[in-house]
C-alpha cells in the first residue's frame, strides 16, 4: 500500500492482509458517504421547489437562488477545500466538512423564509466544498496506484447512483413528509460518516504546503463564477436588462482573468498553474469541462422535456433516469480497471463517443410513444458511455500528479466538473429560448389570430414556452399552443443534439491531448 506522505499515526506494515482490506473498505464507505451528501443535495432540492414556493412564499427568482447558491459556493470553494486539506490534513478538513454540512442542513430544514434558506444553502455548499476534494484525496492516499482505478471506479459508481437517485428519493420524501425532510435526512448520514472517518481514516497531508491560504484567489473565482452565472441565468428571463447582464458577465470574466493572474504570482496558489504543464492533467480537466457540461445540461433538460413535452409526472421523470445510474453502478468498477490495463486515452475516447451517441438518441423520440422503446435505449447507452469515461478520467487526474498534490488535484478536477455543470445549466436556458423563438415564428405566422395577440407574441415570444395561449386568443388559442409545443419539442431536440456534439468534441480532445503512454507519478 502506498503510505501517506505524512501520517499520524503510521500504519503497521505487519498488519494482516484481511485487516488492510477491511480498513480500505471502511475508507471507501466513508468517502462515498461524504461525497454522496454533496452530490445528492445538488439535485434533490429541485423536486422540492414547488412546495418551498408554496410554504415560504418564494418568488421564481428566490427558487433559482435556492438551487444555485449551493452550486455556486460548492464550485467556487472546491479549490480552497482541496488546499486546506493539503495544508491542515485531509481527514481533519473532511470531518469539518461533515460538521458544517450537518449544521447547515438543520438550518435549511428550519428556515422560515426564502432569504434564510438561500443563505443556509450557500453555507451548505461550503461544507460540500470541503467534503468532495478531500474524500477523493483520502481514497487516493489509501490505495496503491495499481488498485486505485478500481477503488475510484467504485467511488464514481456510488456517487452516480446517489446523484441520479436523489430526485426519486426527494420526491418520495417531499410527498410523504414535506420539503424540510430532504434536509433532515442529512445529519444522521453525516454522523455515520463521522464515526467511520474517526475509526478508519488516518491523517495525511502535503508537508510542502505551507503559508496562508490564497484568500484573494478564492474571492476572485467566487465573484467570477457568480457574476457569469447571474448574467446567463438572467438572460433567460423576460425582465432581463441587457446592460446589467452584459456588465455582470464582463465583470465576471475580468474576475476570472485576474484569478489566473493572481495564481501565476502567488507563492502558495489556490490552483497551482504548474500542474497544467502536465499534458495528461491539462487534458483531463479540459475534457471534464466539456463532458460534464454536456452531461449536466442533459440531466437538467431531460426531466423538463419529459414533464413539459411528453406528459410524464415528476416521479416518473425522476425514475426515467434511474437506468442510467444502475448501468453506471454496475459498470463503473469495471471501467476503473480499464486505465490500469490500457491507460486513459483509449477508454476516454471510446467512452465519450458512446456518451455522444446516447445523448443523440435522446433527441429521437416523439410524443405518444412508450418510454421503454424510446428514451430507455438512449439512457442505457449514455450510462455505458459515462461508466467507461468517468473512472479513467478521475483516476488519470490523480495519477498525473505527485501524491503530495492529491488534494488540490482532486479539487481542481471536481471544480471543473461543478463549474461545467453550473455554466451549462445557466447557459442552456437562453439557448433553448433562442431556438424556440426561431422555430415558433414561422408557425405563428400561419395562424390567424387577433392583432393584439400577435403583437403580444412579438413582444415576448418566450412566454409561449409555458404552452399557454395569450389572453384574448379565442379560437386561435389551441392552434397557438399546438404550434408552440411543436416548436418547443424541436428546440429540445436541437439542444440535445448540441450536447451530443459537445460530448463528441470532448472525445476529440481526449484523442488529441492525451498521451498514448501516460507517465506514472511517484
Amino acid at each position: 500500500m502506498t503510505e501517506p506522505l505524512v501520517t499520524d499515526p503510521a500504519p503497521s506494515d505487519a498488519a494482516p492482509v484481511a485487516f488492510g482490506r477491511l480498513r480500505r473498505g471502511l475508507i471507501l464507505a466513508t468517502t462515498v458517504l461524504g461525497s454522496s451528501l454533496a452530490f445528492i443535495d445538488g439535485s434533490v432540492v429541485n423536486v422540492a421547489l414547488a412546495d418551498m414556493q408554496r410554504d415560504l412564499g418564494a418568488t421564481v427568482g428566490d427558487l433559482q437562488w435556492i438551487a444555485n447558491s449551493y452550486m455556486l459556493t460548492l464550485a467556487a470553494l472546491l479549490l480552497l477545500g482541496g488546499a486546506f486539506g493539503d495544508r491542515i490534513g485531509r481527514r481533519r478538513i473532511f470531518i469539518l466538512g461533515l460538521v458544517i454540512f450537518a449544521v447547515t442542513s438543520i438550518a435549511c430544514a428550519m428556515a422560515e423564509n426564502a432569504p434564510v434558506l438561500i443563505v443556509a444553502r450557500a453555507f451548505q455548499g461550503v461544507g460540500a466544498a470541503l467534503l468532495v476534494p478531500n474524500s477523493l484525496a483520502i481514497l487516493s492516499a489509501s490505495y496503491p496506484r495499481d488498485k486505485r482505478g478500481r477503488a475510484i471506479g467504485a467511488w464514481s459508481a456510488f456517487a452516480a447512483v446517489t446523484s441520479a437517485g436523489g430526485p426519486v428519493l426527494g420526491g418520495w420524501l417531499v410527498d410523504s413528509f414535506g420539503w424540510a425532510s430532504v434536509f433532515w435526512i442529512n445529519p444522521p448520514i453525516c454522523a455515520l460518516a463521522l464515526v467511520l472517518a474517526l475509526v478508519s481514516v488516518e491523517e495525511n497531508r502535503n508537508p510542502q504546503a505551507r503559508g496562508d491560504p490564497d484568500w484573494l484567489g478564492g474571492l476572485l473565482v467566487m465573484a467570477g463564477l457568480g457574476l457569469v452565472s447571474y448574467a446567463l441565468i438572467q438572460a433567460g428571463e423576460a425582465t432581463f436588462d441587457s446592460r446589467i447582464g452584459i456588465a455582470a458577465g464582463l465583470l465576471g470574466i475580468l474576475a476570472l482573468v485576474l484569478f489566473v493572474r493572481v495564481e501565476s504570482r502567488c507563492a502558495m496558489p489556490l490552483m497551482p498553474l504548474h500542474l497544467f504543464a502536465d499534458r495528461e492533467f491539462a487534458a483531463a480537466n479540459v475534457l471534464t469541462l466539456l463532458l460534464y457540461g454536456a452531461l449536466g445540461a442533459a440531466v437538467f433538460l431531460f426531466p423538463f422535456g419529459l414533464i413539459r413535452l411528453y406528459g410524464y409526472t415528476a416521479t416518473q421523470s425522476g425514475a426515467a433516469f434511474l437506468p442510467f445510474a444502475l448501468v453506471l453502478f454496475l459498470l463503473a468498477r469495471w471501467g476503473g480497471t480499464l486505465i490500469d490495463r490500457y491507460g486513459a486515452r483509449l477508454p476516454l475516447v471510446g467512452g465519450t463517443l458512446i456518451t455522444a451517441v446516447g445523448l443523440g438518441m435522446l433527441a429521437i423520440p416523439t410524443t405518444g410513444t412508450p418510454y421503454w422503446s424510446t428514451f430507455l435505449p438512449g439512457v442505457i447507452v449514455l450510462g455505458i458511455g459515462m461508466a467507461v469515461s468517468i473512472p479513467p478520467l478521475t483516476t488519470g487526474v490523480m495519477n498525473a500528479v505527485d501524491d503530495r498534490h492529491a488534494g488540490i488535484a482532486s479539487a481542481v478536477n471536481n471544480a471543473a466538473s461543478r463549474v461545467a455543470f453550473l455554466i451549462a445549466v445557466a447557459a442552456i436556458g437562453p439557448l433553448l429560448l433562442i431556438a424556440f423563438n426561431w422555430l415558433q415564428a414561422p408557425l405563428m405566422a400561419e395562424i390567424e389570430m387577433p392583432e393584439p395577440v400577435r403583437e403580444a407574441i412579438r413582444r415576448d415570444p418566450g412566454s409561449l414556452a409555458s404552452l399557454t395561449a395569450p389572453e384574448g386568443s379565442g379560437a386561435a388559442g389551441p392552434l397557438i399552443v399546438s404550434a408552440a409545443r411543436h416548436a418547443l419539442i424541436d428546440a429540445f431536440r436541437i439542444a440535445i443534439v448540441g450536447l451530443a456534439i459537445l460530448a463528441t468534441v470532448s472525445g476529440l480532445v481526449a484523442a488529441v491531448m492525451y498521451p498514448k503512454r501516460p507517465r506514472r507519478k511517484g
